[in-house]
């Protein structure tokens, strides 16, 4: 089940993921996936499609194969536009931070990261672990 705990930051929710097709976040956002567990391919994909019909219109991911990650988030933006052209604002922004520290990516999702048409004042921190650490990883992204 994605969870929503008490200490969150503003606007930012810090999130551990369980079931996510039972949970929608008001968006649009943008969503930093700390991916530190290895997943199915099929699971992957369903947490892609989950936060695109969600309303993520930026993606960034860290972690564990993480340019998969941002591939299977493209992939569910397309499809959400088969034959067609994806509206501009519509269009998920993907990217993928296999090399920087994690702190980096917090201080390019608060300060760089930027959607051309939608403006994204909400960011969540969708924590990919078998055990939740909000206060540390909210703690981090606040000092970014």
């Amino acid at each position: 089940m994605l969870r929503f705990h008490a200490r969150t930051s503003g606007l930012l929710p810090y999130a551990t993921w369980r079931h996510a097709a039972q949970h929608r976040v008001p968006g649009p956002f943008r969503a930093v996936v700390i991916i530190e567990e290895e997943v199915s391919i099929e699971w992957r994909d369903d947490v892609s499609n989950w936060l695109v019909n969600s309303g993520c219109l930026y993606m960034m991911a860290w972690g564990l194969d993480c340019t998969l990650w941002d591939d299977s988030v493209d992939w569910a933006n397309i499809g959400q536009f088969p034959f067609e052209d994806i509206p501009e604002d519509r269009f998920v922004v993907t990217t993928w931070h296999d090399s920087d520290p994690l702190d980096e990516v917090f201080y390019f999702c608060k300060h760089t990261a930027a959607h051309p048409i939608v403006e994204l004042p909400q960011a969540i921190l969708l924590h990919i672990a078998r055990n939740e650490s909000a206060g540390p990883m909210l703690n981090a992204y606040s000092r970014a």
